[in-house]
C-alpha cells in the first residue's frame, strides 16, 4: 500500500485496516510456521504497511494537538 492511498483514508478506516492487517499478519506467520506459505516476503510487506498506517495516524494525532 502506498502512502498516498493511506493519506486518503479517514482515521476510522485506518484503524479498521490496521486491525485487518494485524490479523492477516498472524495468519501469514501461522502459514509460514506450517511451511505452507510460498511467498515469505508477504510478512515483511504486511509489517511495513501496518507501520505506515500507524505512522500516518500518529502524525494526524500530533497535528491535531499542535493546532489546538
Amino acid at each position: 500500500m502506498k502512502m498516498y492511498e493511506i493519506r486518503e483514508m479517514s482515521n476510522e478506516e485506518l484503524k479498521k485496516r490496521i486491525e485487518e492487517e494485524e490479523r492477516n499478519l498472524v495468519d501469514l506467520r501461522f502459514q509460514n510456521s506450517l511451511k505452507s506459505l510460498t511467498n515469505t516476503a508477504k510478512i515483511k510487506l504486511t509489517r511495513r504497511d501496518i507501520a505506515r498506517m500507524k505512522t500516518e495516524l500518529r502524525n494526524r494525532e500530533l497535528k491535531e494537538k499542535s493546532n489546538n
